[in-house]
């Protein structure tokens, strides 16, 4: 029996193991590398690039696929969606943009905020309301609920204090009948010919003492005479208009009627024509005048500094600052019960428009391939150096049998 060598004993488990060691390595390698094309003699070297960087974007389509078809299903997207918009997440957002809104109100750019504010109101009085009040206006039934609680409330249980119809009363004595005036209307009056009809009229149809008065005297030459007196003598005529005035107490009755006068003491048929009056001439004059009122009033106003003033008193104004957190509140409310109703709609309708799938192929596809080898030797180095090691233990095993099947030989 032949002696064996120790080196051949030893030889078989040694390059076993680093034949196995090291063509594992170099196929775990060969996935990533190399990164591009090699070429000999203008022919492209077979298993170059890699595996992996040369096809790519199909690992891109079928990355995509997974993660659509296992991960981000419908589904399981809405249940992000309920995670995430959680009614405290919702308001906490909705009270973080009404923060983020009254504070750009009060930065540098305030000027700009308050053209833009100015305009919006501009816009509203001057333009859009006026067409919406020609439209409301044609119908019988606009403001009618508003008009008769306003009469009904307000008109008709109104009544004048004694101050009140004492401020009336020496209005309309010296602002609209001062005795200038009334002289002048007791000339315009007695015309010749209505100065005619009273006597004629005085004459047919008064009796008694009055007939022998209007028959013998007449009242002509009598009214005739005032109205010459008027004429020429207007400083003594109105001096003794206003001793007439002050002597019959006209202005205190007629304060004393101011101050008795109500709307309850007239016939109900007269109330409900007078309530019905008043709708009618509010209507009347919104439709024919209201549309040039509003215009005009919105040309009379400025704007931008109306605006200016506007987002000063917000910035102070503790009831917006209190309002912020209802407002959040009743915000999330409804669109936590929009979501309820339609979060399935919003999930299916959002899915095509983010194209979720179109965007994990594209990045992996915009990955280089010494990036991509980073990521996964970041992952699953442990694991890829296993299977190395596992190369050399069964390289090194393997060259074991075989020393073992020499040294029975």
């Amino acid at each position: 029996m032949s002696t064996i060598s120790p080196v051949l004993l030893v030889l078989p488990p040694v390059a076993g193991g680093i034949i196995g060691y090291f063509t594992n390595d170099l196929a775990i390698k060969m996935l990533f590398r190399p990164y591009r094309p090699l070429y000999l003699f203008g022919h492209q070297l077979p298993f170059t690039p890699g595996l992996i960087p040369s096809n790519q974007s199909r690992l891109a389509k079928r990355i995509a696929d997974t993660i659509m078809g296992s991960l981000l299903t419908p589904e399981e997207l809405q249940r992000l969606a309920k995670r995430l918009l959680k009614t405290e997440r919702m308001q906490a957002a909705i009270r973080w943009l009404l923060d983020l809104a009254l504070t750009q109100t009060q930065s540098s750019n305030q000027d700009k905020t308050a053209q833009i504010l100015g305009n919006i109101l501009q816009d509203m009085l001057g333009q859009s309301l006026p067409k919406m009040l020609r439209v409301w206006a044609k119908d019988e039934n606009f403001l009618a609920d508003q008009i008769d609680h306003i009469f009904d409330q307000v008109l008709l249980d109104f009544r004048l204090n004694e101050n009140q119809a004492k401020q009336i009363a020496i209005w309309v004595r010296q602002g609209i009948l001062p005795p200038d005036r009334l002289r002048r209307l007791i000339i315009d009056f007695l015309t010749d010919r209505n100065i005619k009809v009273i006597d004629e009229t005085l004459r047919e149809k008064t009796s008694g003492t009055y007939w022998v008065v209007a028959n013998i005297f007449g009242v002509r030459n009598a009214l005739t005479r005032l109205r010459t007196y008027c004429l020429d003598e207007p400083d003594k005529c109105n001096n003794r208009i206003s001793e007439l005035i002050t002597a019959l107490r006209v202005e205190n009755r007629f304060q004393e009627w101011l101050q008795n006068f109500s709307l309850q003491e007239l016939p109900i048929s007269t109330v409900q024509q007078l309530r019905a009056t008043l709708g009618q001439t509010i209507r009347t004059y919104l439709q024919t005048d209201g549309v040039p009122l509003l215009k005009g009033l919105s040309d009379s106003i400025d704007w931008h500094k109306l605006a200016q003033r506007l987002l000063k008193r917000l910035q102070t104004s503790s009831v917006v600052m209190d309002s912020l957190d209802t407002a959040s509140e009743e915000l999330a409310l409804i669109l936590e019960r929009y979501l309820e109703e339609d979060l399935e709609n919003i999930v299916a309708q959002a899915i095509p428009i983010l194209d979720i799938d179109q965007v994990i192929m594209d990045r992996v596809k915009a990955t280089s391939p010494r990036n991509l080898e980073t990521a996964i030797q970041g992952i699953v180095r442990n694991e890829l150096q296993a299977i190395v090691n596992l190369g050399g233990i069964l390289g090194f095993t393997i060259g074991l049998m075989q020393a073992g099947i020499l040294l029975l030989q």
